[in-house]
């Protein structure tokens, strides 16, 4: 099979196109034809270091959909020919090849009226967004929530799963953004470049404060966050915890949370495991029913696998990039 692969750590631009065995499927696991794959930043931030369980040449990659083509012992769940969309496991072979293995437990099939393409811009950055919004917290009793990042991948998840849960949104964008976002559904839009946000979110809030923050910034940000909690609130942050020196929680008796989506596979947790499966099958349902859009913004060519990820370096991408393995 043709597959994108490192010889070792190092920078994404080390990615080379080889020529390697196709992988075979082992007890509990499906062997999936790939046409299409979701890119995201973990794809390139992990390359650096690397992982201890990693063979090279290593095929990166986490978020496919595509056809199962031959199933291991002990699967029950798949049958050859079924589509299916998922996300994959960090420390072992990825997505960015004609073929993939994935674990029957973690894979969902994708339900009628939904192409390969949206399902693998979905896995990612919509089940960072959908485990925080209905894993994490009970958001039945809040009214605003602020999301940062609107217009990028988990935020623009995010922000469509709130108003899908009859949150009020408040997000941060640059101006340029702050169209698309509105479109998404947010209901007041903060130009973090120009405005003061804590001071905006107060306004809109009427001094009561945000009783969600998704964080998808960075850690001294979630530590801005912590003074936009309503009482009560919750921050979730998807990057750095915040740093509680000086800060009281209990003053406001506010909860902090930490997210690792694809911690799961390693959790040895098969509730865990499998709740990935059922999360990808609720988020689908939205997605076909037009309340969440999979915001794709282009789809490149296998050829071109390298160049989406260039772009997503430049944390200027709106939505999802996608790569089309089979024409």
């Amino acid at each position: 099979m043709k597959a994108y692969a490192i010889e070792s750590p190092g920078s994404f631009e080390n990615l080379t196109l080889m020529d390697l065995p196709k992988p075979e499927p082992k007890k509990g696991e499906i062997l999936v034809k790939i046409h299409v794959v979701g890119l995201n930043p973990v794809d390139y931030k992990v390359l650096s270091g690397g992982h201890n369980k990693w063979v090279y040449p290593f095929v990166p990659g986490l978020d496919g959909a595509g056809e199962v083509e031959a199933v291991g012992e002990e699967v029950h769940d798949f049958k050859v020919g079924d589509r299916v969309f998922y996300h994959g496991d960090l420390s072992k072979s990825g997505v960015f090849a004609e073929y993939a293995v994935t674990t029957a437990l973690t894979a969902a099939k994708i339900p009628d009226g939904m192409d390969f393409s949206a399902a693998a811009a979905l896995p990612c950055a919509g089940l960072t967004a959908y485990q925080a919004l209905t894993r994490k917290v009970n958001t039945a009793p809040m009214n605003w929530v602020l999301i940062h990042g609107g217009a990028g991948g988990v935020g623009g998840f995010a922000l469509q799963i709130a108003k899908s849960l009859g949150l009020n949104v408040i997000t941060t964008c640059s101006k340029e953004n702050e169209s698309y976002v509105k479109g998404l559904g947010a209901d007041e839009v903060i130009d973090y470049k120009s405005e003061d946000v804590t001071e905006r979110v107060m306004t809109i809030t009427r001094s009561l404060g945000a009783d969600l923050v998704l964080n998808t910034v960075s850690k001294e940000s979630a530590e801005e966050d912590l003074h936009r909690l309503a009482y009560n609130g919750h921050l979730i942050s998807i990057v750095d915890l915040p740093d509680l020196t000086g800060f009281n929680p209990y003053r406001k008796a506010v909860s902090i949370h930490s997210l690792a989506l694809g911690g799961a596979h390693s959790s040895k947790n098969d509730l865990q495991r499998k709740d990935l499966r059922v999360m990808a099958e609720e988020l689908a349902a939205l997605t076909v029913s037009g309340k969440v859009d999979p915001m794709i913004s282009k789809i490149l060519p296998f050829s071109a696998l390298k160049e989406g990820l260039r772009e997503l370096t430049t944390r200027h991408a709106r939505g999802k990039i996608l790569v089309r393995i089979i024409p």
